[in-house]
């Protein structure tokens, strides 16, 4: 198998394993969807990492397997395509990219389907496509330019350059920095700290924030307001407010 999920104490990682590079063929495509949707049920699983290893996140799609295919070809598969990656933008728990090595074309654009993302200091990320005539297809083009803003998308998708860490940090495509060896240890520490908190309510955050971005001001409100009622039928809402009354901010321990 190209993808594994691991999970230990609440949190599952996605992890690929296609040495050298991870590259990210049909096969990867569709074992990385199922298992997103297995992470996505999982009452076990309750905050996610992705990884690609120390060496290398995913430098991109399988190239000699595109090459053999024509427009026909790619009509029928750019849905299964993008649909893989959805399917983890919509696990409905906290997920984390801890990214080493290169993130390139689709290998960015797994990343850009994490919540937060954590790159080695060598780390590459980048839309490499239009060097090869094309354009970003797993929703480069769409997640990219709502994380980053337009015009810095346009610049990354229109070159196709391959930026440092450190542009990564200034330009919002990561979110924190860190030495390469750290990189897997802090993602999943990041992780498992939201593991250990009010899943409902975390989730309903993460339904709150995606859905409200792509929608008007108003409608994004209704969505809020909702959820944040609903959440009042919940025991870690009781748990949580008890504790604050009785012990002080933090320390509620949620079911």
């Amino acid at each position: 198998m190209t993808v594994h999920l691991e999970v230990a104490e609440g949190v599952g990682t996605l992890r690929l394993d296609r040495p050298p590079m991870n590259a990210l063929d049909i096969a990867t495509q569709d074992r990385l969807r199922e298992l997103a949707e297995e992470a996505a049920r999982r009452d076990d699983v309750r905050a996610v990492v992705l990884h690609g290893g120390e060496k290398v996140f995913a430098a991109g799609a399988d190239i000699k397997e595109m090459r053999a295919m024509d427009h026909a070809a790619m009509v029928g598969r750019s849905r299964a395509l993008q649909d893989s990656f959805s399917a983890v933008a919509r696990i409905p728990k906290p997920v984390v990219a801890a990214v080493n090595g290169y993130a390139l074309g689709g290998g960015c654009e797994l990343a850009l389907c994490a919540d937060y993302r954590i790159a080695a200091e060598d780390a590459g990320l980048g839309q490499p496509e239009i060097k090869l005539g094309l354009i970003p297809g797993a929703g480069g083009t769409q997640r990219l330019a709502r994380l980053i803003g337009p015009s810095k998308a346009k610049d990354l998708v229109f070159t196709g350059r391959v930026v440092g860490a450190a542009e990564a940090l200034a330009l919002g495509l990561v979110d924190r920095v860190v030495p390469a060896g750290e990189v897997y240890a802090q993602a999943h520490a990041w992780a498992a700290e939201l593991a250990r908190g009010p899943a409902i309510a975390l989730r309903a955050a993460k339904e709150a924030i995606d859905a409200g971005l792509g929608t008007d001001l108003e409608t994004g409100l209704t969505i809020e307001r909702n959820l944040f009622a609903g959440l009042f039928a919940t025991e870690d809402r009781e748990r949580g407010m008890r504790s604050f009354v009785e012990e002080g901010p933090g320390k509620a321990k949620f079911v």
